[in-house]
């Protein structure tokens, strides 16, 4: 990594008093007297009383850590707690700009679960990007909010809705009205605080210059439901945060940052609230269309760099591109084939999870830009995409989009048993299929378990072969003619259809060599509705090689991880209809990256049998993109 050359007060012995206005005034670095002393390694900070790496070994080298409240902005009565990290030896009168961080993973006591922490200090949920950017080095203040409920804040937490929003308008406005502050603010965050990240985006803050957004959601509905069909954590993910939410402060915490830690205890309604949110399954009701932060995103200009795995298996690139649409501002993109991964961090063989190379130096670049007027010493590709195959390309934007098709699907019927036939014929085969096991316990957005379960092998084939003789079973399948060129399907697949019955649809798309082995590439579930019905797949960025095939699974929710009820009724489909973006690989420009170490590991998942049948569509129609 090349590391920039730190300002020439960084590197200063002196430690500096700042100015103080009040409870809510900026940190205090410790004085003069207290340093050169043999100080205790587990002192506490306040608001006036800044702590350093030798006074408490928790505090990350080079900060100087102080804490302080501030309330929510809804005026609610919510006290917000914040851990800030200033430049040590930062001189008198030096403003900095402030990479804002909030979410409920700040706790003293650790993160997602008690962590063993012997005495209080700041959380160490970003160590990794303070140390990989030399943050305080550079001249930038780094501050952790904790959101309502959390950590040392009060309030009922809330999943992304309207008093979290509250809460991260309090934050940013908080940080750039400081007397130390330039009054430039950016955020950075994975998973839940990537949230926050885009919730401060669709705010449209004056003060917000930038946001780093990793692995977010970009709809907190669509973590809880599929159109309607409940996932598996649909009471585990309210059960986990209601645990963060509920963790003992650590018994050397301040007396303020205690009080506010057990705000549950007094007020046990919040859990239940939290609770009942996550149980309503229309997303059309004013709890999830509060929360639908991509619609929220329409007409925003914040600055915003991105990462998206797009067979992520936690947070998934669901309403990914619409976001991306409605957000008018500058972006950055690294997009490609992993799993819930930061930009940074490397597998057990050394290995870069994204196979990419300088997250922390373009991170860093992307906030010396927008929070510093500073212009990029490297010309940074605005989206550095990996694709199917593991090659990286530059482009402009995503997604990049030559051509547009609509797809006759046509007709068939299925039985919506949840794969309970397909499965009876896999065993009178002599090959039956392990029984289908939900994934139990609590998780949360930043440690959820690999909930996906691949299809049994021969599942697929059979139910195929199964299909040509007439016969009615699980799901029935769509192919395609074999394609004269590598095609590109990217952005956001979408079928329509109409169907008969009551029930629960599942799409999958499947990428079919000659060969006669196919990878599921993309997929979704739907309740059955009355008339015509759209349903949009993940965000996917897929290549199909020449002489593959495109297969359409349409049936049963017979594989993954939902819980849904079948029907037993049989569905009759007609009007089916394949939207698909198309681009052309020839004109890619190349990009530096290697292949992510997880798409191996997606494949091997994902591979079934699967030999082409009878082909009613192109995906091509006139041979050309």
């Amino acid at each position: 990594m090349n590391r920039r050359r730190a300002p020439g007060w960084a590197t200063s012995a002196l430690v500096t008093t700042l100015a103080l206005t009040g409870a809510l005034a900026g940190p205090a670095a410790a004085s003069p007297a207290a340093t050169s002393a043999q100080a205790p390694t587990t002192a506490v900070a306040t608001a006036t009383d800044g702590i350093t790496h030798e006074q408490n070994d928790r505090v990350p080298k080079g900060s100087v850590w102080t804490q302080h409240y501030f309330p929510s902005s809804d005026g609610s009565g919510t006290e917000l707690h914040g851990d800030l990290l200033m430049p040590e030896g930062l001189p008198a009168g030096k403003k900095v700009p402030v990479i804002l961080s909030i979410g409920p993973y700040f706790g003293h006591m650790g993160q997602t679960n008690p962590e063993g922490w012997t005495h209080t200090g700041p959380s160490n949920r970003f160590q990794d990007f303070i140390e990989g950017s030399d943050l305080f080095a550079h001249g930038y203040a780094f501050l952790m909010v904790d959101l309502r409920g959390f950590g040392g804040s009060t309030g009922c937490l809330d999943w992304g809705g309207p008093g979290e929003q509250a809460d991260v308008k309090a934050a940013i406005n908080w940080a750039a009205s400081r007397p130390w502050s330039t009054g430039s603010v950016g955020m950075y965050g994975k998973s839940y605080d990537a949230v926050t990240g885009l919730i401060g985006n669709d705010l449209k803050q004056s003060a917000l210059k930038a946001v780093v957004a990793g692995e977010p959601l970009w709809d907190m509905y669509q973590y809880i439901y599929s159109n309607g069909v409940p996932r598996p954590n649909v009471t585990g993910t309210a059960n986990a945060y209601n645990g963060i939410a509920t963790m003992a402060p650590l018994s050397d915490d301040d007396g303020h940052y205690q009080a506010n830690a057990r705000y549950e205890d007094d007020h046990p309604g919040c859990l239940t609230e939290n609770s009942a949110g996550y149980r309503i399954s229309d997303r059309n009701d004013p709890f999830w269309t509060s929360r639908d932060l991509a619609k929220m995103a329409r007409g925003t200009n914040t600055p915003l760099f991105v990462t998206q795995g797009f067979i992520e298996n936690n947070t998934k690139p669901e309403e990914m591109q619409e976001y991306l649409h409605n957000h008018t501002g500058p972006e950055r993109g690294w997009v490609g084939q992993w799993d819930h991964v930061r930009g940074g961090d490397r597998v057990s063989d050394g290995r870069l999870a994204m196979g990419r190379e300088g997250w922390y130096d373009e991170t860093l670049s992307f906030y010396d830009q927008y929070l510093k007027g500073v212009r990029p010493s490297v010309d940074y590709p605005r989206y550095s995409v990996e694709d199917s195959t593991g090659h990286w390309r530059a482009q402009d934007t995503w997604p990049v989009v030559e051509r547009n098709v609509t797809l006759p699907l046509g007709r068939g019927s299925y039985l919506d048993d949840g794969g309970a036939s397909a499965r009876a014929n896999l065993a009178a085969a002599g090959t039956p299929a392990p029984k289908a096991v939900q994934p139990s316990g609590d998780w949360d957005t930043e440690n959820a378990p690999t909930t996906e379960q691949p299809a049994p092998k021969g599942l697929a084939k059979g139910i195929a072969k199964r299909q040509q003789t007439g016969e009615v079973g699980s799901s029935f399948f769509v192919w395609s003619k074999p394609l004269a060129q590598d095609v590109r399907v990217t952005a956001t697949p979408n079928i329509s259809l109409t169907a008969k019955g009551q029930g629960n649809v599942m799409l999958k798309l499947y990428d079919v060599g000659p060969d006669g082995k196919a990878v599921m590439f993309d997929e979704q579930v739907s309740l059955l509705k009355a008339g015509r019905m759209s349903v949009d797949l993940k965000a996917t960025d897929w290549t199909l090689a020449a002489g593959h095939v495109l297969a359409v699974e349409i049936g049963s929710i017979q594989t993954g991880s939902w819980r849904d009820i079948p029907s037993g009724q049989t569905i009759k489909v007609s009007g089916a209809v394949l939207r698909l973006s198309l681009d052309n690989p020839s004109d890619d420009v190349a990009g530096q990256g290697d292949r992510s170490p997880y798409l191996d590991t997606y494949l091997r998942q994902y591979t079934v049998d699967l030999p082409a049948g009878p082909a009613s569509f192109t995906v091509t129609p006139g041979g050309h993109i």
